[in-house]
């Protein structure tokens, strides 16, 4: 019976990785689709629809892995909490995207868009158009309830691929506030984040609104730019967890010997996890049904590749330097820390740069991690607040050093022609390639808005609704506590 179980688990892992290679043999395959910006464009918008739903599924991949790496940090009398709590959160978060969020981050698309279906979602409100003039989009207001509401398959695959980037980023936050509160409230926080938080960023982002359009109405570079989802994803789901950290304390019935080691498998579960990205990684830079034209799509897998590596490397010897051992959860949340980076400006940088990035982003890892948890006291079991907050502002602030020019033109509708009067010049930073000219401190400019628009809406914003809802919960279980105590008297007395 031990042997069938292990030569089934086998052929489960072969059929895993055999999938795995066909799904990334036909990403290169389906070089041809990849990805630029958002532009509204006279071109009607070429999207391959297999392509679409096979970028969607490797996606997929990312929240397993993130499950399986909160996992095996986590102690052993918790894991299962754990893993379960993820997996609610992409179920959470795909419904709630499904009914609501999609409306809210996209309702505007027809807009600025010209991909097929979108014509369907020309609604987005904005406060300041009759005084500043367009391009100041807050919200959407088209497109909820998605899958009733239209029969079109490209919009469908847009909703497919970016319902997998809504659970991704659900998941961050819910791992690791998970057994710091009751089911109940975790079910609720997913909701709102999923909803409304994501929804809302993305649609600054990704659906038109104010930050993507900063080049055309305030002069600043392209606009603020994140290619794969540094900072929409990874840090705006980090600083809603850093928000629940700061205001719910410490995870409920946490272990006392916390220095104990975990079981062996754990880290090597951990681990698993962390490669399971990879290919999921290449299906969230390449795979979006927004992106046409004007990238090179080898340079955009290229970057991913060294950024991880990168990330390893020096990842592995600061902590082997410091510690004296390599330490192998510490390894594998290096890696996803310089995936996290290079996600803003994949596209963008040069493949050296690439290899800084994630270079550095190893190195920041088990920095913040010492001085979230070991300094500040933070009870982050996952470390997201290092591996996705951190990293991900580092990948936003360096795309407006890094962007070389070469790639990217006419990204958020500017610089269609020329750009700083060079024919063909793209997005650009402070180290441009020889022959343009750098957009600095323009880009930089607007990476920084996008930055404080992030940390306003996911830390400071959420602390606000944390602690009236951490209010409401104690208000509540106190008054549980009166009934109880009332009802055991009562009981008492008869």
């Amino acid at each position: 019976m031990v042997r069938e179980r292990e030569q089934g688990g086998c052929m489960s892992s072969r059929i895993l990785c055999g999938s795995s290679l066909m799904a990334i043999m036909a990403l290169a395959w389906h070089g041809e689709v990849w990805a630029s910006g958002i532009v509204a464009s006279a071109a009607a918008a070429t999207t391959d629809l297999g392509f679409s739903l096979l970028a969607a599924w490797l996606v997929f991949l990312i929240p397993a892995g993130l499950i399986m790496m909160a996992v095996g940090a986590s102690e052993v009398e918790g894991a299962t909490t754990v893993a379960v709590v993820g997996l609610v959160a992409v179920a959470l978060g795909v419904i709630a995207y499904a009914l609501i969020g999609f409306g809210f981050q996209f309702g505007g698309l027809g807009l600025v868009s010209s991909l097929r279906g979108a014509t369907e979602l020309v609604s987005e409100w904005s406060p300041m158009d009759r005084a500043w003039g367009p391009g100041w989009g807050i919200i959407g207001l088209d497109g909820f309830i998605v899958v009733r509401e239209t029969h079109d398959a490209n919009l469908l695959a847009l909703f497919l691929y970016q319902a997998a980037l809504a659970a991704t980023a659900v998941c961050i936050p819910l791992l690791a506030l998970a057994r710091r509160l009751r089911f109940l409230a975790l079910l609720g926080l997913g909701l709102m984040f999923a909803a409304l938080v994501y929804p809302i960023y993305g649609n600054w982002v990704w659906g038109g609104g104010w930050l993507s359009q900063l080049g055309t109405t305030l002069g600043l570079g392209h606009g603020f730019i994140d290619f794969a989802g540094s900072g929409t994803i990874h840090a705006l789901g980090g600083f809603f967890a850093l928000a629940g950290i700061l205001v719910f304390g410490v995870r409920l019935q946490k272990r006392e010997n916390a220095a104990a080691p975990p079981p062996v498998h754990f880290p090597l579960l951990a681990l698993l996890g962390a490669f399971l990205l990879l290919p999921g990684w290449f299906g969230l830079v390449a795979g979006n049904p927004l992106l046409t034209g004007n990238v090179s799509e080898v340079r955009i897998l290229v970057n991913v590749l060294l950024a991880a590596c990168g990330g390893i490397l020096v990842g592995t010897l600061y902590i082997w330097f410091a510690a004296g051992y390599p330490d192998l959860l510490m390894v594998a949340r290096s890696m996803v820390a310089s995936l996290v980076a290079i996600s803003a400006s994949c596209a963008f940088v040069p493949p050296w740069a690439a290899l800084a990035i994630g270079a550095l982003a190893g190195l920041l890892v088990p920095l913040s991690i010492y001085l979230f948890e070991v300094r500040l006291r933070l009870d982050d079991p996952t470390s997201g607040i290092a591996v996705h907050g951190i990293s991900g502002l580092w990948g936003l602030t360096a795309l407006g050093i890094f962007a070389d020019g070469a790639s990217g033109q006419g990204w958020n509708g500017v610089g269609t022609g020329e750009y700083l009067t060079v024919a063909g010049q793209g997005v650009s930073g402070l180290l441009v390639k020889s022959g343009f000219q750098p957009d600095w401190p323009q880009q930089s400019y607007a990476q920084i808005a996008g930055v404080v628009a992030l940390l306003l809406l996911g830390l400071a914003l959420s602390w606000l609704v944390f602690r009236a809802l951490n209010g409401f919960v104690g208000r509540v279980a106190g008054l549980r506590s009166q009934i109880a105590a009332s009802d055991g008297h009562a009981s008492g007395d008869e």
